[in-house]
């Protein structure tokens, strides 16, 4: 369980329940049915929600090949955009593959938080 008081990324806002998350909050903000400052705080919520089950829940593992295109660290944050990728599942599981890959990795607790 993470510390009260600890900060989260906002790295799960752009996947497609955080989209619509964000698209629903839009759409009762703009209709009045709810305050942008409770949004915010439901966002907040869903920053530590998903962070802290994906944590906790998710065992799986992968294996992955392809070309590094470019890579960036900046503010304890790394950015890698792979081509040409290969997943493998553990176990000898399912093989998926793309042409492009964004990966983006942050430290497991943000500086500044005790």
């Amino acid at each position: 369980m993470a510390a009260a008081g600890q900060n989260f990324y906002e790295l799960y806002r752009r996947s497609s329940i955080g989209a619509a998350l964000t698209d629903t909050l839009d759409d009762l903000i703009t209709s009045n049915h709810l305050d942008p400052q409770l949004a915010m705080k439901i966002l907040a919520n869903f920053d530590r929600a998903i962070t802290e089950v994906l944590q906790e829940k998710v065992r799986s593992r992968l294996s992955f090949k392809g070309s590094l295109h470019t890579y960036r660290f900046c503010d304890e944050v790394w950015t890698f955009q792979l081509k040409n990728i290969t997943f493998k599942m553990e176990n000898g599981g399912q093989v998926v593959s793309a042409n492009k890959v964004k990966i983006v990795a942050c430290t497991a607790k943000p500086t500044g938080t005790t």
